[in-house]
């Protein structure tokens, strides 16, 4: 049976991962950030190892002293836990960090794949046994966007996918054809929040893959938590890039979109 590492930030995706892995015969071990990943992922696993977030060296000893030859990187890791300090990163961390050339988010990733596939160890893409999260094409709720709101989602994607292509974020709040708020360390949530506030009703939300999106690392996703911000500040439509984003929970997700007047949208645009 071979063991197949989680390492599990926040939010209810490592869970469903773990779970689907599982169920597929594979041995999981989860390796959770402490204070971010949610405790019932130990009933998800066969074994959990609970780590600090900067602790780069022991993460890397746990997954090989388990055997571990793939990983799956599930839930959220918030890049802004690099500027609290009451984070202390290890030596191996610090001596990353070190080389990267700037602390973009492909950066940060990219670097810390090429750390792991050092020792052995290869990521592989979020969804390897999850195929079901991925966001389908087309209208998933029954209130279709009106005319003007499709206009702002073309523009909105043009936006996102320059962004993108910047690594600055994968989300834009748009209402009118006019930019809200541009997602950047503070996340999509907050991002939602600021860019509906200075909207008002009806704002719409656009979230896209990064024109060279690793389907490994940073997958865009939304769940709950996503949709609970746009109810407060009354937005009135979601677009995810189909096939390149997941949706946690889909079935929860879009039946409270729908209670909520919220349309969303599969959506495939054209790269810059």
């Amino acid at each position: 049976m071979e063991t197949i590492g989680i390492i599990a930030g926040l939010g209810t995706l490592p869970l469903l991962v773990a779970r689907d892995a599982a169920k597929q015969g594979y041995r999981v071990i989860a390796v959770a950030i402490e204070n971010l990943a949610e405790g019932d992922i130990e009933s998800c696993v066969h074994e959990t190892h609970w780590i600090n977030v900067g602790k780069l060296g022991r993460l890397i000893k746990i997954l090989k002293q388990n055997d571990i030859k793939r990983v799956i990187v599930a839930g959220k890791v918030p890049k802004s836990l690099l500027y609290k300090s009451q984070i202390t990163p290890d030596l191996r961390a610090i001596k990353l960090l070190f080389t990267l050339k700037d602390r973009s988010d492909d950066a940060i990733l990219n670097a810390f794949a090429e750390e792991l596939r050092g020792e052995g160890i290869e990521i592989i893409d979020t969804t390897s046994f999850s195929p079901e999260l991925i966001t389908p094409e087309g209208l998933l709720t029954p209130s279709p966007p009106v005319r003007e709101e499709m206009r702002d989602v073309e523009f909105g994607w043009r936006i996102a996918k320059e962004i993108g292509r910047l690594d600055i974020g994968q989300t834009v709040v748009v209402k009118g054809q006019a930019v809200m708020a541009v997602e950047a360390i503070e996340g999509t949530d907050e991002a939602i929040l600021r860019g509906g506030s200075l909207a008002g009703q009806g704002a719409v939300v656009v979230k896209i893959s990064k024109p060279k999106q690793d389907m490994r690392l940073d997958v865009p996703t939304v769940g709950i938590m996503t949709l609970e911000c746009m109810i407060k500040v009354k937005a009135r439509l979601l677009a995810l890039e189909a096939g390149r984003s997941i949706i946690v929970d889909r079935e929860d997700f879009l039946r409270k979109a729908e209670s909520a007047g919220i349309s969303v949208l599969g959506y495939k645009g054209i790269e810059n």
